[in-house]
């Protein structure tokens, strides 16, 4: 049961840490916009800079729609179920690290444990996806346990 409230603090933390990504991101795009249009219109067919504004709005805009997919994600995990295997969603603990597989916001702290959540997009999940509890795999030349899944 502690595992599962464990696991429920980590997808609650991703959700914290996300959300604060997305402001972050739509405020820097509406900035980015706000600027554009003090500007006003471009003086001359040469004047770039409200063109380069409009870009950085533009680059806001494409980070801000990664985030929102990213926060989408998250609901799609269920942290009342116990998982066997690794797969999305799956709290996982080495002999190393304890890794949370969602999406790839890195280092977190919770009850001054250190955790990390990954994306299933990376390397290394790739290299322990389907393994259980007790299984070894190789990454990079080393060996890592599977302590534990849940």
């Amino acid at each position: 049961m502690a595992d599962l409230d464990l696991k429920k603090k980590l997808l609650s933390k991703c959700y914290e840490v996300q959300n604060e990504i997305v402001e972050n991101v739509t405020f820097a795009m509406n900035e980015a916009q706000k600027s554009a249009n003090e500007y006003g219109q471009p003086k001359d067919r040469y004047d770039s800079y409200r063109t380069q504004l409009l870009g950085k709005r533009d680059l806001f805009a494409k980070q801000l729609e990664k985030a929102l997919r990213q926060l989408e994600l998250l609901t799609k995990i269920d942290p009342g179920r116990v998982n066997e295997v690794v797969s999305f969603g799956t709290v996982v603990v080495t002999d190393d690290q304890i890794l949370f597989v969602s999406v790839g916001l890195g280092k977190m702290e919770i009850d001054n444990k250190i955790f990390y959540a990954i994306s299933p997009l990376v390397p290394f999940y790739d290299a322990m996806r389907g393994k259980k509890k007790g299984d070894e795999f190789v990454f990079r030349d080393r060996t890592i346990r599977i302590l534990d899944v849940y």
